[in-house]
């Protein structure tokens, strides 16, 4: 599918992605809102350059960036006119996983057995109160995903003949920029280069072991097929998010709105999942987190994925993605 008109690119002087002419090797690129895009090998005379090597200088580069963006002369090529690919290759993917609160609410709401003796009100309001205590003692739910599951923006989304409830949950993807370990949430930010935007594609079929229960969340099965993370279309810097915990997270499908929540509904907002990832992992630059999902999945909707529907997935000043679903033909 090809990309939006300029006018939904993004806010910021830049962005950056990984672009394509058709049949030739991706590259680094630099794109404006209007529509243009720089080859950022030949701008930096550096012919190994990825978004990813980028990202490890990108304090360094980010004048010469601005320069570069600010001037109409150049070899800049009309975006419409190339392909666009996921904007990086991660080599890790950490996934937050119940981090909006009304999301959480109604995914356990929609798996309560029918034996549950409690009233819908009696059970949205327990959930509720633990939602509120997993907060105060600051315990975020972090899994990891696979880069192998990562897509670009525009690409279809093949749905796996075994993938019998596959769902849409878009999130906000902060794009790490500096090795991280042990760093305290009040410094946190200062390594995020970016932020993007990640559908996080699950079967809700796959997601619990029917073999033996015990062993809980099958993520390898339910959410890492190949493609199930469509990511991007865009990397936009930090500088130029005013605030990630205040931006508005919609998803349509067919056209219809499914999700459209603000992320100031996250349980951890962005520094907290750095920093609490980070006592474990060390952070390379490149990596994702992804910071979870708000509410509005087809499991709330009763409604789930199928061959044709077409996903737009859009966040405050990052741009927007669409893709279609393809059922796996056998």
């Amino acid at each position: 599918m090809n990309p939006p008109a300029p006018s939904a690119l993004f806010t910021g002087p830049f962005a950056l992605g990984t672009l394509s002419a058709p049949d030739e090797t991706p590259f680094p690129a630099l794109i404006t809102p209007d529509g243009r895009a720089l080859d950022l090998r030949s701008a930096l005379n550096a012919q190994t350059l990825t978004i990813r090597t980028l990202l490890e200088d990108l304090a360094e580069a980010l004048p010469l960036l601005h320069s570069l963006a600010s001037q109409p002369a150049g070899a800049w090529q009309a975006l419409h006119t190339l392909q666009v690919h996921a904007p990086v290759e991660p080599r890790q993917i950490f996934q937050s996983g119940a981090n909006y609160r009304q999301h959480v609410i109604d995914l356990e709401v929609a798996h309560r057995s029918p034996d549950d003796p409690r009233t819908l009100e009696e059970a949205r309001a327990e959930v509720a109160e633990i939602m509120d205590r997993r907060a105060a003692e600051d315990l975020p739910y972090v899994f990891i995903g696979l880069p192998s599951a990562i897509t670009g923006p525009y690409d279809d989304v093949v749905l796996p003949a075994w993938a019998h409830k596959p769902d849409w949950e878009l999130e906000l993807a902060a794009v790490i920029g500096r090795p991280a370990h042990r760093v305290p949430v009040e410094e946190a930010l200062e390594y995020v280069a970016g932020y993007t935007i990640a559908n996080d594609l699950t079967d809700r079929a796959s997601v619990f072991r029917r073999d033996m229960p015990a062993i809980g969340t099958d993520w390898l099965r339910s959410k890492n097929a190949p493609g199930f993370t469509p990511l991007g279309p865009w990397i936009v810097p930090a500088e130029s998010v005013v605030d990630p915990s205040d931006l508005r997270v919609t998803l349509k499908l067919n056209g219809d709105t499914m999700q459209d929540e603000s992320t100031k509904d996250m349980l951890f907002g962005v520094a907290r999942l750095v920093s609490y990832i980070s006592q474990t992992a060390h952070l390379l630059p490149g990596d994702l987190i992804l910071t979870g999902s708000p509410a509005g999945n087809g499991i709330h909707w009763g409604r789930l994925l199928h061959d044709g529907d077409v996903m737009e997935g859009s966040i405050t000043g990052l741009g927007l993605q669409r893709t279609r679903c393809v059922e796996e033909k056998a």
